[in-house]
Protein backbone atom coordinates (compact mmCIF):
# COMPACT_ATOMS: atom_id res chain seq x y z
CA UNK A 1 0.00 0.00 0.00
CA UNK A 2 2.70 2.41 0.60
CA UNK A 3 4.76 2.05 -2.55
CA UNK A 4 1.71 3.53 -4.70
CA UNK A 5 2.76 7.16 -4.02
CA UNK A 6 4.30 7.85 -7.86
CA UNK A 7 1.36 5.84 -9.20
CA UNK A 8 -1.26 7.94 -7.52
CA UNK A 9 0.78 11.12 -8.70
CA UNK A 10 -0.29 10.57 -12.21
CA UNK A 11 -4.14 10.01 -11.52
CA UNK A 12 -5.84 12.68 -13.17
CA UNK A 13 -7.96 14.77 -11.03
CA UNK A 14 -7.11 13.35 -8.07
CA UNK A 15 -6.24 16.45 -6.10
CA UNK A 16 -4.83 14.87 -2.66
CA UNK A 17 -4.34 11.54 -1.26
CA UNK A 18 -2.91 9.53 1.87
CA UNK A 19 -2.17 6.00 1.92
CA UNK A 20 -2.82 4.92 5.83
CA UNK A 21 -1.68 2.23 7.72
CA UNK A 22 -4.44 1.38 10.02
CA UNK A 23 -3.64 -0.04 14.20
CA UNK A 24 -5.96 -2.57 16.42
CA UNK A 25 -9.39 -1.12 17.71
CA UNK A 26 -11.16 1.99 16.77
CA UNK A 27 -9.03 4.69 17.32
CA UNK A 28 -5.63 5.20 18.05
CA UNK A 29 -3.42 2.47 18.71
CA UNK A 30 0.20 1.32 19.26
CA UNK A 31 -0.55 -1.99 17.79
CA UNK A 32 -0.44 -1.93 13.82
CA UNK A 33 -2.64 -4.22 12.19
CA UNK A 34 -0.96 -5.03 8.86
CA UNK A 35 -3.95 -6.64 7.11
CA UNK A 36 -6.00 -3.11 6.86
CA UNK A 37 -5.02 -0.41 4.55
CA UNK A 38 -6.76 3.42 4.00
CA UNK A 39 -6.82 5.76 1.30
CA UNK A 40 -8.39 8.88 1.79
CA UNK A 41 -8.66 11.30 -1.75
CA UNK A 42 -9.94 14.23 -2.65
CA UNK A 43 -11.14 14.48 -6.09
CA UNK A 44 -11.75 17.58 -8.50
CA UNK A 45 -14.85 15.60 -9.63
CA UNK A 46 -16.79 12.50 -9.14
CA UNK A 47 -16.30 11.53 -12.67
CA UNK A 48 -12.70 11.48 -11.81
CA UNK A 49 -12.82 9.56 -8.72
CA UNK A 50 -15.27 7.23 -10.34
CA UNK A 51 -13.21 6.87 -13.42
CA UNK A 52 -10.30 5.62 -10.53
CA UNK A 53 -12.05 3.44 -8.63
CA UNK A 54 -13.96 1.53 -11.73
CA UNK A 55 -11.13 1.34 -13.56
CA UNK A 56 -7.62 2.22 -12.76
CA UNK A 57 -4.88 -0.58 -12.86
CA UNK A 58 -4.06 0.32 -9.21
CA UNK A 59 -7.83 -0.12 -7.59
CA UNK A 60 -7.48 -4.00 -9.96
CA UNK A 61 -4.58 -4.44 -8.08
CA UNK A 62 -5.54 -4.09 -4.74
CA UNK A 63 -8.88 -5.75 -5.09
CA UNK A 64 -7.10 -8.96 -6.95
CA UNK A 65 -4.92 -8.86 -3.16
CA UNK A 66 -7.64 -8.14 -1.11
CA UNK A 67 -10.28 -10.19 0.70
CA UNK A 68 -12.45 -6.98 1.51
CA UNK A 69 -12.56 -3.38 0.00
CA UNK A 70 -15.13 -0.76 1.62
CA UNK A 71 -15.22 2.77 -0.49
CA UNK A 72 -17.67 5.83 1.21
CA UNK A 73 -17.64 9.01 -0.74
CA UNK A 74 -18.14 12.10 1.44
CA UNK A 75 -19.05 15.51 0.84
CA UNK A 76 -16.93 17.54 3.45
CA UNK A 77 -19.14 20.36 5.67
CA UNK A 78 -16.55 21.48 7.96
CA UNK A 79 -12.85 21.84 8.67
CA UNK A 80 -10.34 23.34 10.28
CA UNK A 81 -6.53 23.07 10.60
CA UNK A 82 -3.51 21.64 7.96
CA UNK A 83 -2.45 18.21 7.00
CA UNK A 84 0.64 18.81 5.32
CA UNK A 85 0.29 22.51 5.07
CA UNK A 86 -2.69 22.08 3.43
CA UNK A 87 -6.23 22.14 3.98
CA UNK A 88 -7.75 19.34 1.60
CA UNK A 89 -11.29 19.29 2.13
CA UNK A 90 -13.57 22.22 1.20
CA UNK A 91 -17.42 22.23 2.97
CA UNK A 92 -19.51 21.35 0.18
CA UNK A 93 -23.02 21.19 2.17
CA UNK A 94 -24.27 23.00 5.29
CA UNK A 95 -24.70 20.39 8.13
CA UNK A 96 -27.84 22.62 9.90
CA UNK A 97 -30.47 20.75 8.00
CA UNK A 98 -28.75 17.11 7.93
CA UNK A 99 -30.44 14.20 10.00
CA UNK A 100 -28.21 11.46 8.66
CA UNK A 101 -25.12 9.97 9.43
CA UNK A 102 -22.01 11.76 9.85
CA UNK A 103 -18.14 11.32 9.11
CA UNK A 104 -15.84 12.66 11.29
CA UNK A 105 -11.97 12.11 10.51
CA UNK A 106 -8.77 14.00 13.35
CA UNK A 107 -5.24 13.76 12.44
CA UNK A 108 -2.58 14.92 13.91
CA UNK A 109 1.56 15.07 14.12
CA UNK A 110 2.31 15.02 17.96
CA UNK A 111 5.50 16.38 19.26
CA UNK A 112 7.64 14.41 20.32
CA UNK A 113 8.19 15.69 24.07
CA UNK A 114 4.49 14.91 24.61
CA UNK A 115 4.19 11.50 23.10
CA UNK A 116 4.53 9.45 26.47
CA UNK A 117 1.52 12.00 27.43
CA UNK A 118 -0.57 11.26 24.43
CA UNK A 119 0.43 7.31 24.37
CA UNK A 120 -0.94 6.93 27.75
CA UNK A 121 -4.42 8.41 27.61
CA UNK A 122 -4.76 6.76 23.68
CA UNK A 123 -5.74 3.10 24.76
CA UNK A 124 -8.52 4.64 27.33
CA UNK A 125 -9.93 6.75 24.74
CA UNK A 126 -10.04 3.89 22.15
CA UNK A 127 -11.89 1.61 24.75
CA UNK A 128 -14.69 4.18 25.20
CA UNK A 129 -15.15 3.87 21.39
CA UNK A 130 -16.71 0.44 22.05
CA UNK A 131 -19.17 1.26 23.94
CA UNK A 132 -20.11 5.16 22.44
CA UNK A 133 -24.03 5.12 21.64
CA UNK A 134 -24.63 5.57 17.38
CA UNK A 135 -21.41 4.82 16.62
CA UNK A 136 -21.70 2.99 13.20
CA UNK A 137 -17.87 2.07 12.65
CA UNK A 138 -14.30 3.69 13.60
CA UNK A 139 -10.74 2.48 12.90
CA UNK A 140 -7.21 4.55 13.56
CA UNK A 141 -5.05 4.98 10.93
CA UNK A 142 -1.77 6.56 10.43
CA UNK A 143 0.97 7.73 7.87
CA UNK A 144 4.17 6.85 10.35
CA UNK A 145 3.79 4.75 13.29
CA UNK A 146 3.55 6.31 16.39
CA UNK A 147 4.13 9.88 15.66
CA UNK A 148 1.50 11.01 12.82
CA UNK A 149 -1.83 9.67 13.38
CA UNK A 150 -5.70 9.93 12.30
CA UNK A 151 -8.73 8.39 13.44
CA UNK A 152 -12.32 8.49 11.26
CA UNK A 153 -15.31 7.10 12.45
CA UNK A 154 -19.19 7.05 11.18
CA UNK A 155 -21.89 8.03 13.33
CA UNK A 156 -25.42 7.38 13.08
CA UNK A 157 -26.17 11.05 13.69
CA UNK A 158 -24.60 14.44 14.73
CA UNK A 159 -26.34 14.12 18.18
CA UNK A 160 -24.54 10.40 18.67
CA UNK A 161 -21.40 12.15 17.69
CA UNK A 162 -21.66 15.20 19.44
CA UNK A 163 -22.90 12.98 22.62
CA UNK A 164 -19.29 11.27 22.56
CA UNK A 165 -17.23 14.35 21.92
CA UNK A 166 -18.62 16.63 24.45
CA UNK A 167 -20.00 14.39 27.02
CA UNK A 168 -16.96 11.86 27.58
CA UNK A 169 -15.12 13.53 30.60
CA UNK A 170 -12.08 11.34 29.54
CA UNK A 171 -12.52 12.28 25.72
CA UNK A 172 -12.85 15.81 27.37
CA UNK A 173 -9.86 15.76 29.17
CA UNK A 174 -7.72 14.78 26.50
CA UNK A 175 -8.97 17.34 24.60
CA UNK A 176 -7.90 19.87 27.42
CA UNK A 177 -4.95 18.44 27.82
CA UNK A 178 -4.01 18.77 24.09
CA UNK A 179 -4.02 22.64 24.13
CA UNK A 180 -2.37 23.00 27.32
CA UNK A 181 0.75 20.71 26.94
CA UNK A 182 1.01 21.45 22.79
CA UNK A 183 0.55 17.86 22.23
CA UNK A 184 0.38 18.20 18.28
CA UNK A 185 2.76 20.34 15.71
CA UNK A 186 -0.15 20.34 13.39
CA UNK A 187 -3.78 18.68 13.75
CA UNK A 188 -6.79 18.74 11.45
CA UNK A 189 -10.36 18.09 12.09
CA UNK A 190 -12.90 17.21 9.58
CA UNK A 191 -16.44 16.43 9.20
CA UNK A 192 -18.45 14.82 6.41
CA UNK A 193 -21.95 13.23 5.16
CA UNK A 194 -21.71 10.36 3.77
CA UNK A 195 -23.33 10.42 0.14
CA UNK A 196 -22.64 6.51 -1.38
CA UNK A 197 -21.07 3.66 -0.26
CA UNK A 198 -20.19 0.57 -1.99
CA UNK A 199 -18.29 -2.78 -0.40
CA UNK A 200 -17.77 -4.73 2.79
CA UNK A 201 -16.05 -3.64 6.30
CA UNK A 202 -15.95 -6.34 8.42
CA UNK A 203 -18.35 -8.65 6.21
CA UNK A 204 -20.65 -6.01 5.97
CA UNK A 205 -22.18 -2.62 4.40
CA UNK A 206 -21.73 -0.50 7.06
CA UNK A 207 -24.30 2.59 5.48
CA UNK A 208 -26.05 -0.01 3.83
CA UNK A 209 -28.99 1.19 5.47
CA UNK A 210 -28.96 4.47 5.22
CA UNK A 211 -27.94 5.69 2.38
CA UNK A 212 -27.13 4.67 -1.40
CA UNK A 213 -25.56 1.72 -1.87
CA UNK A 214 -23.93 1.53 -4.99
CA UNK A 215 -23.65 -2.21 -6.53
Amino acid sequence: MGTKGAELNQVPGLLFYKLLGSGQGKGFSIKPNFRRYGLMCTWESEEAADEFLERSELMLEYRLHASEIWTVKLLPTQAHGLWDGLQPFTPQLSEKQHDGPVAVLTRASINWLALPQFWRFTPKVSKSLDEAKGLICSIGLGEIPLIRQATFSVWESMEAMKSYAYQSALHKEVIKRTRAEKWYSEELFARFIPVESQGLWNGVNPLATVISVSK
